[in-house]
């Protein structure tokens, strides 16, 4: 390391020749008096620098190779400016108290602080403040190391994030729950048809946040939610052949494919019971578009069975149908048309176009 590299503020601020002798003398006692500490200092991976605690301002008089690294300055840029014109520039004043604290010895905290690199981006680092004494125990220098804490401080930030998004997620799905019970119990007299009416759907919920958590809630394939929310129908009785499935893999945000969940488990559990795969000839089509509209892009959505028993339109509107035109029109600004067509229900969705609509 140049010689040049230790020279104090009070000597680094007088270029004039006369006194270059004095600044290499000083270098040379530097290097006496801390000698392999030094040469370690140089080398290490850890970011390290002297201040002189004799100076206003902790003036830098050491700087190693991690520690330029680390900030982006060169060596010529940090000697002899004070600590926290090179680092903290911009720093809360509550972290700038913390941070003479640690240099006067007023605190045993090791503050963490946002600095600056000379391209003007930050980062977070632990300094660890420790004094150097001469022969007489008084402070004549300050030893400052730094542990980046930017990683930390993003993860950090990210399992916040996250958090606040669980707990989202979490209140939505038992607003959900809450709402499936309250109209199984208002719909329903028998206690076996109440528990079933809830479990299944608390099941096709439970296969929508399996899906999710797969692809880490950051969005579902329609294509693949559609197969998983028929699987469990289509597996029974040989009638997975009797489905097909026509579109581009859409990819839904977590809200709409938690909401398209619960609306594929009604159609069916409805076609089931009752339409295309209650018998051994019906077939259901499931097919969608992006349609553009006055509003925006809408992904429409369409159901249709065939070829199962003869439908007509129900007396009363059921519970599946409720739950799927509240649910849709609750969470997605959706709207939902059914049709009972003599060959068969065709359930029409209209919702909102999620942004990435050409993914998948």
């Amino acid at each position: 390391m140049p010689g040049r590299a230790y020279v104090s503020p009070r000597m680094a601020h007088n270029p004039k020749a006369d006194e270059q002798e004095r600044a290499e003398t000083e270098v040379d006692d530097f290097r006496r008096k801390l000698g392999p500490f030094v040469v370690a200092a140089e080398k290490t991976r850890m970011a390290m620098v002297f201040t002189d605690a004799e100076a206003e301002g902790h003036p830098i008089i050491f700087a190693n190779d991690a520690f330029l690294k680390l900030t982006g300055y060169g060596r010529e840029e940090v000697l002899g400016n004070s600590f926290d014109e090179v680092m903290a520039a911009g720093a809360e004043p509550e972290a700038l108290e913390e941070l003479e604290a640690a240099f006067d010895g007023s605190t045993a905290n090791d503050p963490v602080i946002r600095y600056r690199r000379r391209d003007g981006s930050e980062f977070w680092a632990s300094v660890f403040v420790s004094p150097v004494c001469d022969e007489t125990g008084a402070v004549v220098q300050h030893f400052a190391s730094f542990a980046n804490e930017s990683k930390h401080r993003v993860e950090q930030a990210s399992a916040k994030m996250l958090i606040d998004e669980l707990n989202h997620r979490v209140k939505n799905t038992l607003s959900t729950v809450q709402s499936i019970t309250r109209q199984a119990l208002r719909n329903a007299a028998d206690p076996a048809a109440i528990r079933e009416s809830i479990e299944s759907r608390i099941f096709a919920l439970s296969r929508s946040h399996d899906l999710l958590s797969r692809k880490s809630w950051a969005g579902v394939g329609l294509h693949d939610l559609i197969e998983a929310a028929m699987e469990p129908f289509g597996v029974i009785n040989g009638r997975k052949e009797r489905f097909t499935i026509d579109g581009c893999n859409v990819r839904l945000p977590p809200k709409a494919t938690l909401a398209l969940g619960i609306a594929l488990n009604e159609l069916a559990t409805n076609a089931v019971k009752y339409g295309a795969f209650s018998n051994e000839a019906g077939s259901i089509a499931i097919s969608w578009t992006i349609e553009p509209s006055a509003d925006g892009e809408r992904l429409i959505l369409c159901w249709h069975e065939k070829d199962g028993p003869p439908v007509s339109a129900p007396t009363r509107r059921g519970f599946g149908s409720q739950v799927m035109e509240r649910g849709l029109a609750h969470e997605l600004d959706g709207k939902v048309s059914l049709e009972y067509r003599p060959g068969g229900v065709v359930c029409s969705i209209d919702i909102p176009a999620p942004a990435d609509a050409a993914g998948g």
